[in-house]
């Protein structure tokens, strides 16, 4: 996964107010799972990008634009 990956869900997440906890619970995902994406140590099967994109109201490719697209 590239940095700009991880590093929007976080963005996006505290954006949203939500800790990793809300996030997982929105994605229908484990904590474990959605911290270690989030910190780079898992990668994410599709369906996982998916859900946390959903949850996070974007669309998966926006998970892996630079920051700047995201805060347009």
């Amino acid at each position: 996964m590239s940095a700009n990956f991880e590093g929007n869900i976080r963005r996006l997440r505290e954006l949203k107010a939500l800790s990793q906890r809300d996030l997982a619970a929105l994605a229908g995902l484990s904590v474990t799972t959605v911290n270690r994406v989030e910190i780079g140590l898992r990668r994410p099967i599709p369906s996982t990008v998916r859900k946390l994109a959903q949850s996070l109201g974007v669309s998966p490719e926006d998970l892996f634009t630079d920051q700047l697209r995201l805060m347009e």
